[in-house]
């Protein structure tokens, strides 16, 4: 979930507006802002000439590159499991399961290690980002997986206080009761392009997942269509009852990378993209 500056909102156990709700008040997340984006329907934009053949060879050099890694062997068994905090590690098949179960449709049950650490940020940035989190009925539960029996209560009354704000809802595109108005589908989704270890412990972990995030309402009228942005997220983690939870987590701005020349989906395409194309569950 995130609450967007331009809205004047800042959410999970973040603020509104100046004001921090409850908790560390460390927490911070961001709806990602409309106010620069182009609306649906933007006219394509001549590819510029400097696209030639170097352009082309780039492309084809990083396929080569992306088909050899892809066929790399299984002599890394070793390496994302014993990964150093801090370093970047291939994201390759282990052959040990990620999870073992699920509770509200969110991955549960993970290992006591890095790997485990690293899939639980993941799966849980998933989940603190839905459009699950504007609806009490659902937000309730993934407050209750995602965090710590330590801190859950809090965060969910933080989280109460943010959600049924008339004020946030009626910005954002949505009806005072949280729900899209007829005609509209709300979006808000959150894509981990990776997961890195910034320390680990077998009590404690902290880990940052980088991740793209799409938010807006998709509809022929909509005042807000949906729009990418991009942020990384730092979960603190603890083991307790057996799987990681989350205690805290920060948000940052980035790393953004370059948009291409590309025509922006309309409406009614956005829409059926994302009832069409399901989440995934993530794992090392």
């Amino acid at each position: 979930m995130s609450l967007g500056d331009d809205h004047g909102y800042r959410g999970d156990t973040g603020s509104r507006g100046d004001d921090d709700f409850g908790g560390t008040g460390q927490t911070r997340t961001r709806l990602p802002g409309t106010a620069d984006t182009d609306a649906y329907g933007a006219p394509r934009r001549q590819p510029r000439g400097s696209r030639s053949l170097i352009a082309v060879v780039g492309v084809i050099v990083l396929l080569i590159a992306a088909i050899a890694f892809a066929n790399r062997g299984g002599d890394d068994s070793d390496s994302p499991a014993g990964a150093k905090p801090g370093g970047a590690d291939p994201t390759a098949a282990t052959g040990v399961k990620p999870v073992k179960g699920k509770s509200g449709g969110i991955p549960t049950g993970y290992a006591r290690d890095e790997q485990g650490a690293q899939s639980a940020a993941a799966n849980y940035a998933v989940a603190l980002g839905s459009d699950g989190m504007y609806d009490k009925s659902l937000r309730d539960p993934i407050v209750n997986t995602v965090y710590a029996p330590s801190v859950a209560d809090a965060r969910r009354d933080d989280l109460d206080q943010v959600y049924s704000d008339e004020k946030f809802l009626t910005g954002i595109g949505l009806q005072p009761d949280g729900t899209a108005p007829s005609g509209m589908l709300f979006v808000s989704r959150f894509n981990p392009l990776g997961t890195k270890v910034e320390s680990f412990s077998r009590e404690t972990a902290r880990v940052s997942v980088w991740y793209s995030a799409l938010f807006g309402m998709a509809g022929e009228s909509s005042k807000t269509p949906v729009s990418q942005s991009w942020y990384t997220n730092t979960f603190q983690l603890t083991w307790t009852d057996g799987d990681w939870k989350v205690i805290d987590y920060t948000q940052k701005d980035g790393p953004v990378p370059v948009g291409r020349d590309q025509r922006a989906s309309d409406a009614e395409e956005m829409a059926d993209a994302v009832e069409q194309f399901g989440g995934f569950t993530y794992a090392r």
